[in-house]
């Protein structure tokens, strides 16, 4: 794992930085503004400045009773009484390196019109976490075949100096020709034309993956965890 530069730090609590940041028009604040959330029909992350008994209960405050919190960051404690964690992925957080030139495979930008497509190639797929508008979040590419969309890739987080690349996907009936790798490449060189630097984030557990993303030359950066908690309306303590 190669060590964080200073410039990386606003990685290791990514969420409150895009949402303090880049994404603060999509965002949602507790009203003491230790505790925010996408709007929830665009993402499932929040994010705390400290988690700390008062933060937690500013996330309570802004999820409400039977809300979600999905906390990505760089090391997440068991929630306090009140909360129910549901899920818990260790996740390798992953930045762009020296990249080849993305390969030409019939790319091109998807539009909202394709929001119900895009969405059932992730239903089949489960690259991770989808909303019906993800489009608000940032560019989105696909390969089709036959008219269809069958490989996907698009952009997420967004902090000062890097955006995410999410939800790559190829259908199980097009896997092992290249368009993932080709979709990742064409995301990182469109951001870098930005003036930003790619990441993205691979749970541990998913080694192919891993293993694609360091072929093609990204590094891992450090693990993070990504953690689900309920607010079951029971007072913290």
């Amino acid at each position: 794992m190669i060590p964080a530069t200073a410039t990386e730090n606003v990685l290791d609590n990514v969420v409150w930085h895009a949402l303090r940041g880049p994404q603060a028009d999509l965002a949602q604040w507790s009203p003491n503004g230790r505790a925010a959330r996408f709007q929830p029909e665009i993402a499932v992350f929040a994010a705390v400045d400290q988690l700390d008994d008062d933060g937690w209960a500013a996330q309570a405050e802004l999820v409400g009773a039977g809300g979600a919190a999905l906390l990505f960051r760089d090391h997440v404690p068991t929630p306090p009484a009140g909360w129910d964690e549901v899920f818990r992925g260790p996740t390798w957080q992953l930045v762009a390196g020296a990249l080849p030139a993305p390969p030409t495979v019939g790319i091109e930008i998807l539009s909202v019109d394709d929001a119900s497509e895009m969405l059932a190639l992730t239903q089949l797929t489960e690259p991770g976490p989808f909303f019906v508008r993800p489009r608000e979040l940032g560019t989105y590419v696909g390969v089709r075949h036959e008219g269809k969309i069958v490989a996907m890739a698009g952009e997420r987080l967004k902090t000062p100096g890097f955006t995410e690349i999410s939800a790559v996907c190829t259908h199980p009936a097009v896997r092992r020709r290249g368009f993932g790798a080709a979709l990742t490449l064409w995301m990182a060189a469109h951001i870098r034309e930005r003036g930003d630097e790619a990441f993205l984030h691979v749970l541990a557990e998913n080694e192919n993956a891993l293993r694609l993303y360091e072929a093609i030359g990204f590094r891992r950066r450090r693990l993070v965890d990504a953690v689900v908690a309920i607010w079951t309306d029971q007072p913290c303590k």
